[in-house]
């Protein structure tokens, strides 16, 4: 497929389809024209990469773990280091901080909104 396919198909801009690429996120073989050649199966791996970024991992991090995951369900890294474990574990943490303030952050809006409805005056 092509890139704006690709990039339809995962709600990612080309330019950043490129970017992972620059990265190594993503490898992308050569047509014999010179166009890049995206497989099906990128859909689901950028699709993957984009919410381990919008999680907060940094893209090193992501290159080093994205060939062990199979299946998001299944994520094994056989050759674990002590530093990679320490360094996925502070991200793991910092994960949960984001997710807490993202939790109050709803709920205040959530009791905003009653509030605002209760005051509301009907259409």
């Amino acid at each position: 497929m092509r890139i704006g396919e690709l990039a339809e198909r995962t709600d990612t801009p080309p330019r950043l389809l490129r970017y992972y690429e620059e990265q190594g996120l993503v490898r992308v073989p050569r047509a014999a024209n010179g166009y890049r050649d995206y497989d099906e199966r990128l859909v689901d791996q950028v699709i993957h990469i984009r919410g381990l970024l919008e999680a907060g991992l940094p893209t090193r991090i992501i290159k080093q773990i994205l060939p062990c995951l199979d299946d998001p369900r299944d994520i094994h890294f056989a050759d674990a280091t002590p530093e990679i474990i320490a360094t996925l574990e502070d991200q793991r943490d910092r994960m949960t901080q984001r997710i807490d303030l993202l939790t109050r952050n709803r709920d205040a809006m959530t009791t905003y909104l009653e509030s605002l409805r209760s005051c509301a005056r009907p259409s």
